[in-house]
């Protein structure tokens, strides 16, 4: 299960089978604004949205990108994971 970022619809992305569970994002310049993530019900629990928070921020570092977590979902994985809390934007 490869995380892929598609520019064009804007969203990080797992692709399962004809299922897709993805992490939405607006880009500002030097931030990347997450919106939303979305894992299908009955793949919850997988460490899907794990997975894709990992690797969008991962790729946000790499960019030299500020982040601001707008999604819940990336709040908290932040939170939990305090080696990305310099990449948000104050």
């Amino acid at each position: 299960m490869d995380v892929i970022n598609n520019e064009p619809a804007s969203r990080y992305e797992i692709h399962i089978g004809d299922e897709v569970a993805f992490a939405q994002y607006k880009m500002r310049g030097d931030v990347i604004v997450f919106t939303h993530t979305e894992v299908p019900k009955h793949l919850e629990g997988q460490g899907l949205a794990g997975r894709l928070a990992a690797k969008a921020l991962d790729d946000a570092r790499e960019h030299h990108l500020k982040v601001v977590p707008r999604c819940p979902y990336f709040a908290t994985y932040i939170q939990r994971h305090p080696q990305y809390a310099d990449l948000v934007q104050p």
